[in-house]
């Protein structure tokens, strides 16, 4: 909200006044356990009309606003029955069929929900209103149909050699692609990883794999468009196994559909190099079709598990809430964006979190890890206890936010957060007018804000001359002033709360963060270094 503008702050969050921080509005304080004095009314009228001015599209968009308007039909009631859980569950079940979930899954689903919640521990009930009963039961059974648990790579090879992976997938899936984004990810686990490519029929497939390798440091066997598949497979496992690789990722053809030759040509693959993982590559935009696809491929030459493409432009959200339940075999990977990070492990717990709108803290602080070096966040912490923090550290902020992934990505794993394209777009201009009015700056002023005070006989001309070096207006400097000391104040409010070392534990009650789960706190108190701050950042 510090970026994107107190006005766009004040219609996502409803926020009284630039000195109280964004509090939810109460049916997301409700879902999250706050007190009611922390609560902000809803004002439905004017977010009904900012919601139908809002043009839905990105990662389960369209699901969760229905998942969204289903879970808030119970109203006051002060229990759950049979008979006031039909509207809501008549909702859900039409929720699932638009987001393109087969009908006999979306039939078991809603069984099961039903079962539950009127089955549900007596004890539990008295604990939880109606509504929050209810958005228990739906993230349990929708985590459930996802799968559970986090489904990783198979580690070990029975020979002791490497690992090896199998792609394949039908063409256009983003295949060879997904190979060196897994790769990649890989790498930076600090494994030693070589890439072949199988796919003698398109020569272009085998420049393209090299050309990725190259991209993100990893080695690749030169390409051999006159070799047989399963002879290159066996060459490129010798080669690891000779050179002490940890993993070898073969890429295969693929083909416009699913053939006996495709079908047979991966069999002899498998048969040769004996892969630890195959995974199939599937366009989460086909919705329950890739369900259909990993099944069919899957009775054919046994799967370990799939990779979902194109995730962060499905939604509806049919392939993800699908293929466990369909295909038997569980979803490991999920892409989201065109980089080479845009690679995610698949948590069927966070994102039924996304569904329901509950966001997803715990990936947010994950990116934020990455996107840091303890030093750094050593450092920005001491700055943050200190009040310190001056606008050199809040341009490194904005380099931090660029390496986590777009604002609109960032949202998604924000409680609450409910932001038009334009809103988003105007943010991220926002952000590069910002950098260049710093960028304008002295030395000096950049470390003391101070010398911009009004109050200062130089304080003005100095706002009028950062302007016109940066290209920017006089009232747009004097927003950045004001953020920056608002942030300043917001900072050390929120430190003031905090009574445990920053470094080993991540808060569930502060006024920037909502309530984590136990399950959550725990895993997250495992982080050895203090994150919450550059997640903290992000947030805001």
């Amino acid at each position: 909200s510090f970026l994107l503008g107190s006005t766009t702050a004040r219609t996502a969050y409803r926020l009284p006044s630039s000195s109280n921080i964004g509090r939810f509005t109460q049916r997301w304080a409700s879902r999250y356990g706050m007190a009611p004095s922390n609560r902000i009314p809803w004002v439905d009228s004017r977010m009904q009309g900012l919601r139908r001015s809002v043009h839905v599209s990105g990662m389960f968009d369209g699901l969760q606003e229905s998942m969204s308007n289903a879970l808030s039909m119970l109203g006051k009631d002060e229990k759950l029955t049979p008979e006031n859980i039909k509207k809501p569950l008549k909702q859900i079940r039409r929720a699932l069929l638009e987001a393109d979930v087969s009908l006999p899954v979306v039939r078991r689903f809603v069984a099961n929900v039903e079962d539950k919640v009127l089955t549900m521990d007596v004890q539990i009930s008295k604990a939880l209103s109606p509504e929050q009963q209810l958005v228990k039961v739906v993230f349990e059974e929708l985590t459930a149909l996802m799968g559970s648990e986090k489904s990783d790579l198979v580690t070990g090879s029975p020979g002791g050699g490497p690992r090896i992976v199998l792609m394949a997938g039908l063409q256009g899936v983003g295949k060879t692609t997904q190979t060196g984004k897994l790769a990649n990810l890989l790498k930076k686990q600090n494994q030693r990883v070589l890439l072949a490519s199988l796919d003698v029929y398109r020569p272009a497939a085998m420049a393209q794999l090299k050309t990725l390798a190259n991209r993100v440091g990893v080695d690749v066997v030169e390409p051999n468009p006159d070799g047989k598949p399963e002879v290159l497979a066996v060459e490129a496992v010798e080669r690891a196994t000779k050179e002490g690789y940890d993993v070898v990722i073969l890429d295969t053809a693929g083909r416009l559909q699913i053939d006996d030759e495709m079908i047979g040509e991966l069999k002899n693959v498998k048969d040769e190099v004996q892969p630890t993982d195959t995974l199939l590559v599937v366009d989460a935009m086909t919705g329950q079709e890739a369900a259909k696809v990993v099944k069919a491929f899957s009775d054919a030459v046994d799967l370990t598990g799939a990779i979902l493409t194109k995730l962060d432009g499905d939604s509806r959200g049919g392939a993800a809430l699908s293929v466990n339940e369909v295909a038997g075999k569980p979803i490991k990977f999920v892409g989201v964006g065109e980089k080479m990070d845009d690679l995610d492990p698949f948590y069927p717990d966070r994102m039924a979190q996304r569904i329901l709108g509950m966001g997803d803290m715990l990936s947010l602080i994950e990116k934020a890890e990455s996107a840091i070096s303890d030093k750094d966040a050593k450092s920005f912490e001491e700055k943050m206890k200190d009040g310190t923090f001056d606008f050199t550290d809040f341009k490194a902020q904005f380099g931090i936010m660029e390496k986590m992934g777009p604002l609109a990505q960032i949202g998604k794993m924000i409680p609450g957060m409910k932001m038009s394209d334009r809103e988003l777009t105007e943010g991220e201009k926002r952000i590069k007018r910002f950098t260049a009015i710093i960028d304008s700056m002295s030395r000096r002023e950049r470390a003391d804000p101070s010398l911009f005070d009004k109050s200062r006989p130089d304080g003005i001309r100095r706002r009028v001359r950062i302007a016109k070096g940066s290209g920017n207006t006089l009232e747009t400097v004097t927003e950045l002033i004001a953020t920056l000391k608002n942030m300043r104040g917001q900072i050390s409010a929120m430190m003031g709360v905090r009574q445990q070392p920053m470094k080993y534990v991540i808060p569930y009650n502060t006024i920037l963060l909502p309530r984590f789960s136990p399950d959550q706190v725990k895993e997250a108190q495992k982080k050895p270094n203090p994150y919450f701050s550059i997640a903290s950042m992000a947030t805001a």
